[in-house]
Parts: C-alpha cells; structure tokens; sequence
C-alpha cells in the first residue's frame, strides 16, 4: 500500500460524500480564500502527490477542526493536513511567517546543543522547585513569545507566573525544570517529524525522571501535544496531565477569593486545541464563574462553533488570517466585554498582532488576559 493510499486509510478520506460542509464551515474559505479541505481529500484518494505540493493550500489550513467537526462522513480533515504536510515535508518550502525565527529556535531546542536561559522569568512572589514535588508545571515557550513580540504587547508570561502562583496557593511549590525544551506542537503539525521526535523524547524523559504525579499545563497547545501526541513516547504510565482550570476546578475549595470582587463582563476566546482538538470547554467557563464580580459574556461563535485566532502553526499569515482575527475582535467588542479571555499564549499573540492595524483601532481594541491572570487579580 503507497502512502497516500494509507493516509487516506488512516484519516477516513475515503469516506468523503463531496458534500461540501467542510468548505462551508472553513474560517479561511469563509474568508474569501480560494481554499477547500475537499481539495487535499481529492488529490489524496486520487494519489496526486504533485497537485498536493503544488496547489499551494496546504500551508494556509489551521487545523482549527471546524470542517472535521462538520463533516457527516467523520472525515479527520485536521489530521489528513497534518500527515500530508509530514508526507511532503522538505525544510526548504515550508512557508515561514517571521522569517522562519521561531521554527529556527525550536529547532535548536530539538538538536540540544544550545544552552537555554529559561528562569529569568521568575520572580520573588513565586515558588518553585527542581528537586521533587506532585506536580510538574510546563512551562512552553511563553518566554520565548515575550521575548518575539514585546513590540505587538504580548505578555503571556504573565499568565505562565500566575498558574504558579494558584498552585502555590494551593500548598503546592511544583517543579519547574530549566531543561524544559519546546513542546513540538508548531513542528509536528507543520511537518518536521524528525525535530518533534527528538523534542518529544527529552520532554517525555524530563518529565517521567521527575516522579511528579500530575502534569499542570496553560497552553492549550502544549495541552494537546502532551495528552494526544505524546502518548506513545511514555515508558512507564504517565503522570495525570490537567489544564490549569481543570486542576483549579478539582481542587477550588482550597482557594479564598474576595468577596466583592471587581465587576466587569469579560468574554472567552476558545482556543481550538483546547476546545475542538481536546473537548475542554466547560473547565475554563466553570473558573470563571468562581470569581466574584465576573460576568461571562458568550461571542455569538462560541464552544464547538468558535472561531480560531486564525495563527495555526507559523506556517501561514496572509490577509484572510487578518479578516478572521478582525472578525473575532469584533465579535468579541459585540459583547459589551472589556476583557477578552484566553487559555492560548499564541491567540494573544495573534489577536494583539491585528489590533496593531491604526485604521482599525478603536473597533477591535480590547484587553486580553490569560485565564489565570483573572484567577489571582480575585484571590483574597
């Protein structure tokens, strides 16, 4: 059996009804794009490896699942691109928002030869170790976005000092481990298989030689890479891996809030690895309904029907991304919200970049915070 013949196995692509929901449901066709996840399905049952490479669509997916959540012959249109892209791969014709810098960077982390200066970060107010402890917190590479787009604004560190202050909180001073490299995420779903083993491999031995018991992680995407592509790199049974509000949910008795909390409505963004790829959509909502004084405002598209930051993986930044975070901003304006909130690093990263445009300004300019941030502004 050929590749492509097995690829099509593997994702149902076979089963496809031509029926077009998938393109219907597409953000990026919906755009405008002249793009259709039914184009790889064709070219993929046809065995058309040359109009696979050569159409130029394969970069410009998000691999958001709103076609796969669409489709009534349960075709995995999410994890056909992904394969497509791992069956095509060459690093030469990848296309590399930002000059290829942060594939470049993850990368280097995948050789190992590069020494990492990865606790600056800390400060005083929080505790961490790198003896032993219950929990592994996961880090991901919030410090490296800092460090990338401090001109758009972004400071996902933030959210990343405030999950450790909750668990500390909590009682718990969690492992935070300087040899910590990338997660993978943005490699493996654009292609670079070879890189994402090599990362997955560190990572996963990290983790197991800590004896931690619960892995805490923010990133919706790291979240993913560990609860679904990480699976079959574990040697021994792995440790319990819960999103910050999954574990805030679990153990929320241990926490005193303020009692009259700051009122304001806040809106949440979710991410589609959190959400489409994951099915965390309750966790999240259920926080913020501890925290007094907050009200959640839903955008109109919201859980299973959200729309995506529109960033996918740094393969692709084009105008029909920016009408997409555009149309989300304003969605999220629509609400009456002055915060917008997020689970994701990369949709503050991606979000912010588009409020960046002067014309545009005053109609999607709102405030963005990680879920977490919330948590500990409400703590008593």
């Amino acid at each position: 059996m050929d590749r492509l013949t097995q690829i099509g196995k593997e994702t149902r692509a076979w089963a496809c009804y031509d029926c077009g929901k998938c393109t219907a449901n597409c953000p990026i066709a919906r755009a405008g794009a002249p793009f259709s996840p039914r184009r790889q399905v064709l070219s993929t049952n046809l065995d058309h490896r040359e109009a696979i490479e050569s159409n130029g669509s394969l970069g410009i997916c998000l691999t958001c699942m709103k076609c796969d959540s669409s489709c009534p012959a349960s075709v995995e249109y999410s994890k056909l691109v992904q394969k497509l892209r791992e069956y095509t791969y060459r690093e030469d014709n990848v296309g590399c928002p930002h000059g290829g810098a942060l594939q470049s960077t993850m990368r280097m982390m995948a050789a190992g030869k590069t020494v990492q200066n990865r606790m600056d970060w800390i400060t005083d107010d929080i505790r961490i170790t790198s003896d032993e402890s219950e929990v592994f917190y996961w880090t991901g590479c919030t410090m490296y976005l800092d460090a990338f787009f401090d001109e758009l604004g972004v400071h996902s560190l933030n959210g990343t000092r405030a999950a450790i202050s909750i668990l500390n909180q909590h009682g718990i001073t969690p492992i935070v481990s300087p040899s910590e490299r990338c997660c993978g995420h943005d490699l493996l779903w654009g292609g670079d298989r070879k890189s994402f083993d090599l990362l997955a491999k560190h990572n996963v031995e990290l983790v197991e030689s800590s004896k931690a018991s619960i892995l805490v992680v923010s990133c919706a995407e790291c979240l993913r890479t560990w609860k679904i592509d990480y699976a079959p790199y574990f040697s021994q049974r792995p440790p319990e891996i819960l999103h910050i509000s999954e574990f805030i949910n679990a153990r929320n008795n241990d926490l005193s809030f303020k009692e009259n909390g700051d009122a304001r409505i806040v809106t949440y963004q979710d991410p589609c690895r959190l959400g489409r790829h994951l099915e965390i959509y309750d966790a999240p909502r259920s926080v913020l309904g501890l925290l007094p004084g907050i009200e959640l405002a839903e955008m109109h598209q919201s859980g299973k029907r959200a729309v995506c930051c529109a960033g996918s993986t740094w393969t692709n930044c084009d105008r029909y991304s920016k009408a997409i975070q555009v149309g989300r901003l304003k969605e999220a304006k629509a609400t009456g919200a002055s915060t917008l909130v997020t689970c994701c690093p990369k949709c503050q990263v991606h979000l912010k970049c588009a409020m960046n445009d002067p014309n545009l300004k005053e109609d999607i300019e709102i405030e963005i915070k990680d879920l977490a941030e919330l948590v500990v502004e409400a703590l008593d």
